[in-house]
């Protein structure tokens, strides 16, 4: 059986000026991992997978036409939002699973992932923004897609979408304010986790070169089927409209990392 590449680019009107990313889309592996020594079950889980990811950024790029790059590999064979020297790049744990496949791994079996799934991820990344900035000449602006789960180690976690970031507002500020002013949703603001990570997909092509960008998050349950993904292309699609129609998110602006100078 021929194994998956590991991206898919969905096309779009490069002119729009709009670039949206899927980092944890797909909870596909190779053949040659098996399943890595884990439960099918595991791979219905987040551990495997941003859950619904993949049904949304497909109806934003119908709804909006924007080209769409995605992962098409499981995060637990390698995160393509982890930098190449973060020791969770492959994770040996995972929410209380331990994952046989990949631990022990020997160095040649990680610059393996490194060169055949996580790199090529990124350079598709890479040449999509190139393409659109070289159609616009100007800078593009980046959304990246993600979910979470509905409850932490018990914990049941309040807000149905959330916006994650490190020193740029420039996108942030008023898709934090686009995305509460229907006020029938709860909106978080660098929650559940921090946006500031070293090396991450946001930190790579959009902090270092200066472009405007976010991360959604949206929680797992409001995503989960072909209802709630319609509801949510919905309420985004009108939202990313109007902040790509603004001319300020198409600059280029260097602002300082809160993970220290780069």
């Amino acid at each position: 059986m021929q194994d998956h590449p590991p991206f898919e680019i969905i096309d779009g009107d490069l002119s729009l000026g709009l670039v949206i990313l899927a980092d944890h889309a797909t909870n596909l592996l190779p053949a040659r991992y098996g399943r890595l020594g884990l439960p099918e079950s595991a791979f219905e889980r987040h551990i495997a997978y941003d859950i619904g990811v993949e049904g949304l950024v497909r109806g934003l790029n119908q709804r909006l036409n924007a080209p769409v790059v995605m992962s098409r590999f499981s995060r637990l064979l390698i995160d393509p939002n982890r930098g190449e020297d973060d020791p969770t790049l492959v994770m040996r744990i995972s929410d209380g699973a331990i994952v046989p496949g990949n631990h022990p791994i020997t160095p040649e079996e990680w610059q393996y992932r490194l060169d055949t799934y996580h790199r090529p991820y990124h350079d598709a990344v890479s040449s999509t923004i190139a393409a659109v900035t070289e159609k616009t000449g100007k800078a593009p602006l980046v959304l990246s897609m993600h979910s979470f789960t509905p409850t932490w180690k018990g914990v049941a976690r309040p807000w149905q979408v959330t916006v994650l970031w490190d020193n740029d507002h420039r996108a942030v500020s008023p898709l934090l304010a686009a995305l509460e002013a229907p006020g029938d949703v709860v909106v978080g603001d660098n929650e559940p986790y921090d946006g500031a990570l070293r090396g991450d997909t946001m930190f790579r092509h959009c902090m270092k070169p200066g472009i405007a960008h976010a991360l959604i998050e949206i929680r797992q349950d409001e995503i989960g089927d072909a209802e709630g993904i319609a509801r949510w292309v919905d309420r985004l699609a009108p939202v990313f409209a109007r902040l790509n129609a603004d001319e300020s998110l198409h600059t280029y602006e260097i602002f300082p990392s809160r993970t220290g100078p780069y």
